[in-house]
């Protein structure tokens, strides 16, 4: 866990692939537990810490995290997510290269509680839910591929099942269809950047997060024309 942003009302980290955000069934430890511990430790606060769980990534995916310091945050913050008021920009390393190089994805998602899987079809179908998303290719290797994504939506798994939808499996996505595992068990899809303005001050808040501590991501970021010209 690193921690990029933190005031009296939130604070942002960076999570590892499979780490949980939030308690469940593994009863694995959570990220969300570390935070408490974090904030207890360094502003020496007795009790209970109050932390609220805006939003989630999946456990193999790394990247931000938001939480709420406060109630009063935790309310706003809620609500910013639910209307997309929340700007999330992702990246993906793909070994197949998009049909172009860039474009915008929509589809109708269905979730399968008992898979654990979100299926993506081109039109409406029972139950499903529309997934929206913009990708750009922004760099390479010689074996794959960087593609930048902005969501729109946030659907289960929907980046995941968007992009094997269009041919592109993410590195490691055993579940979405990518040929072999990586070694840590993570998969290479990382929560980049989150763009909102704070729920108290008003001042709009932008957050980068690291890259994975991998050569892949290392040298395929060095092909980023953006990272470039920074």
């Amino acid at each position: 866990m690193v921690v990029l942003y933190e005031d009296n009302h939130i604070i942002i980290v960076s999570k590892n692939c499979n780490e949980i955000v939030q308690g469940d069934k593994t009863g694995d430890r959570p990220l969300s537990d570390d935070v408490k511990d974090y904030i207890k430790e360094k502003y020496h606060k007795p009790g209970e810490v109050f932390l609220g769980v805006v939003h989630r990534l999946d456990r193999p995916v790394s990247g931000i995290v938001v939480f709420a310091r406060t109630s009063k945050a935790l309310t706003r913050l809620n609500d910013m997510f639910r209307k997309g008021e929340v700007q999330k920009t992702y990246w993906a390393i793909t070994q197949e290269r998009p049909p172009q190089d860039e474009g915008t994805l929509r589809n109708w998602i269905v979730r399968n509680e008992k898979q654990n899987k979100s299926y993506a079809y081109d039109t409406e179908r029972p139950g499903s839910k529309l997934a929206v998303l913009d990708y750009r290719l922004i760099g390479h290797t010689d074996h794959y591929h960087l593609i930048e994504v902005d969501l729109k939506t946030g659907r289960h798994h929907q980046i995941r099942c968007q992009l094997a939808h269009l041919g592109c499996h993410i590195k490691g996505d055993l579940k979405y269809g990518a040929k072999r595992s990586n070694p840590d068990g993570g998969i290479s899809l990382l929560a980049r950047k989150v763009s909102f303005v704070h729920p108290v001050s008003k001042k709009t808040i932008t957050v980068e997060a690291p890259l994975p501590d991998d050569n892949l991501w290392r040298s395929i970021a060095g092909n980023d024309p953006q990272a470039q010209q920074d």
